[in-house]
């Protein structure tokens, strides 16, 4: 197949669109699409490679691989290389734990399965993973495995007439099964092949059913598709579910682009989109990495720009010095496998990814100092918070804390589950102990649910679990003392983190679904807060914990993260107005409670604020795990606010 400029043209637009996109989602929304374009030029030439090399009968499975391997890994391990010196020295124990791990499943070409379980590609949390961007990679390599292999069957079974039919309708129903599962698992179809195989075998209908035309139909067909491509990177959004139905603008803009042929377009052929073409898949590694760069430092917006020519920069540097090494194109025989650079490179990096996660904790005295250890020391949980606060159907492992009569039950999200072995501990110097029922993201609302993103499938284990604590500590555990502890600001209000994974509608319902955080709803929720606290204290006395300040950034890894930059701690505050005014919602409702039931409110704020601020530290010693959840050392310090429940029973 001849070079084709409009092809290396299409390129440069799907990159300019994706690094746009990452660098400010605002200047581009739909730049995401980018990618797609890139599946379909993919499937085009892949495609193109495959039958003629059948219809020649002369094409080798193991040389197919070994040009993907050449075309694709050396830059890739360079990236990864790169970043794990570069996390040695930067990156807290977890963050490069999480680093080793993505650079040995990126390599390895499976890194898509790793973030389909973690979070959503747009969710913030995308910003601090060095190679989220190699899940595009992993999804054409594992089409580059599965395709010929399919295609190579196919051809011991059917003529080529036939096997061109088969990938046409292939794509056709490839195409409506992504349309519908995105919609029934959208995390998953973003990142998984069987949702975005329809698009590069679409670039393989290009290649086998190849439009002829005239010159004004090319260029009528051309400005199509360009419009295509073009209209979806400003008309969609992250807020689009996809693939999905949308994607066929951008993908069938690119299929139209490839069909009208045009080496001589002003829009594809002009020297700067041939060149960012050529450079573009060492732009796409590189870019990502400075795009997490400057949202890891909270660099400023001018490093956007510095960030995007750099993109450029190393992009050509990476394609010149390391995609135009030329590496053997075959495998003479089995022993040459362990002669072939690129495989080995491969390898070589997922053994260092894999012992760096696996020794994470061996590793880290080497590579930190005492002081930036005893920072990241404080992000240390319960050990016993995943089996504590595993609760099915409503029902929880109970566990106890301390040692000795049981001197007061806690119960509450993951703010109490924080605190557990601290209360526990302090109930033990009264010679008694504490009985959990925490669970994560759970409000004392009985009757509380949630549900998924559709807003369907109501899953009601929290509300079921504060029901059956009620009805279990009133036979089991009669007048003891009950501790509530939530982040009910974070309930009526939504969060308040300067960053953050969470989704600024309700998610929680009692009665009825609320699409806004409005009066009603507040009213709703702080009604039945007040409703629960009181059926508690039917039997129990009860204790409500005010809101521990939330900080609204990570306490340890900012200060760990200020060390490495400026040499010294930052010290980490809060206006106590601001404190104040986060939580006058919920301050009501625990005074409504107080007054109705006589619910009883303890004031952790003495141990964390004075008159003008709340801090994150004490003495270089983070209060707090991560922005809004106490630590261990912080549950300690204000430990002694439970000694009115403690002492009393």
């Amino acid at each position: 197949m001849k070079f084709r400029q409009d092809i290396n043209g299409l390129r440069a637009i799907a990159v300019i669109a994706v690094v746009l996109f990452h660098f400010n989602a605002s200047w581009m929304p739909g730049g995401f699409a980018g990618v797609d374009v890139f599946f379909v030029i993919s499937g085009f030439l892949m495609t193109g490679i495959i039958f003629r090399d059948i219809d020649q009968q002369r094409f080798s499975l193991s040389r197919f691989y070994v040009a993907r391997a050449n075309r694709i890994i050396p830059a890739l391990a360079l990236l990864c290389t790169v970043l794990l010196i570069f996390g040695w020295f930067f990156l807290t124990p977890p963050e490069y734990r999480r680093l080793a791990k993505h650079a040995a499943t990126s390599i390895g070409f499976v890194s898509n399965f790793i973030y389909g379980t973690e979070t959503g590609y747009f969710d913030v949390a995308s910003h601090e993973k060095w190679l989220l961007h190699s899940w595009s990679l992993s999804v054409e390599w594992q089409f580059y495995i599965v395709y010929p292999l399919i295609l190579v069957a196919l051809n011991k079974l059917v003529s080529l007439k036939a096997m061109r039919i088969i990938v046409l309708l292939s794509t056709v129903f490839g195409f409506l099964f992504s349309a519908i599962a995105t919609y029934q698992w959208p995390v998953l179809s973003y990142y998984y092949l069987p949702t975005r195989a329809w698009e590069m075998m679409l670039g393989g209908v290009a290649y086998l059913y190849p439009f002829t035309l005239k010159p004004q139909q090319k260029r009528a067909l051309e400005w199509l598709g360009l419009f295509l491509i073009i209209g979806s990177y400003f008309l969609i959004s992250a807020a689009n579910p996809w693939p999905g139905y949308l994607a066929a603008f951008p993908v069938v803009g690119a299929f139209l682009v490839i069909q009208a042929q045009r080496d001589t377009s002003v829009f594809t052929s002009n020297i700067i989109f041939q060149k960012l073409g050529a450079w573009s898949y060492s732009i796409y590694l590189w870019h990502w990495p400075l795009v997490v760069a400057i949202y890891y430092f909270s660099l400023s917006e001018a490093y956007i720009y510095l960030g995007m020519a750099l993109s450029v920069v190393l992009g050509f540097l990476s394609y010149k010095y390391v995609e135009n090494i030329r590496f053997k194109k075959a495998l003479t025989n089995r022993s040459s496998y362990f002669y072939n650079k690129p495989l080995l490179m491969a390898v070589v990096i997922i053994v260092i990814g894999g012992t760096l996660y696996a020794k994470s904790d061996e590793i880290t005295p080497h590579r930190l100092t005492t002081d930036q250890i005893s920072i990241i020391n404080q992000q240390q949980e319960d050990p016993r918070e995943a089996v504590c606060g595993k609760v099915e159907n409503g029902h929880s492992p109970a566990c106890i804390y301390g040692e000795g009569e049981i001197k007061a039950i806690v119960i509450g999200d993951s703010h109490a589950q924080a605190q557990n072995v601290a209360i526990g501990d302090r109930a033990a110097l009264h010679g008694g102990s504490i009985v959990s029922f925490g669970m994560a993201a759970c409000p004392t609302i009985k009757g509380v649910f949630k549900v998924d993103d559709n807003g369907k499938n109501p899953d009601y284990n929290c509300g079921q679990l504060v029901a059956n604590v009620i009805t279990t500590v009133a036979t089991q555990y009669p007048d003891i003392p009950v501790i509530i502890i939530n982040r009910v600001s974070e309930y009526l209000n939504g969060p308040n983190e300067e960053t953050t994974t969470f989704s600024l509608s309700p998610n929680k319902f009692i009665d009825k679904i609320f699409m806004d955080i409005t009066d009603d709803y507040k009213e709703n929720i702080t009604g039945h807060m007040v409703d629960t606290i009181c059926e508690f204290a039917k039997n129990h006395p009860v204790y409500l914990l005010k809101p521990t300040p939330e900080m609204k950034k990570d306490v340890p890894i900012t200060m760990f993260r200020s060390i490495l930059l400026k040499g010294a701690n930052s010290n980490i505050k809060m206006p106590i107005d601001e404190y104040d005014q986060r939580h006058q919602d919920a301050f009501r409702m625990q005074n409504e409670a107080a007054e109705q039931c006589g619910a009883k409110i303890l004031d952790p704020l003495p141990y964390l604020c004075d008159k003008q601020w709340c801090y994150g530290d004490i003495d270089k010693v983070p209060l707090y795990l991560d922005d809004d959840h106490l630590s261990l050392y912080g549950s300690k310090v204000i430990a002694p606010v439970y000694d009115e429940v403690l002492i009393s029973n």
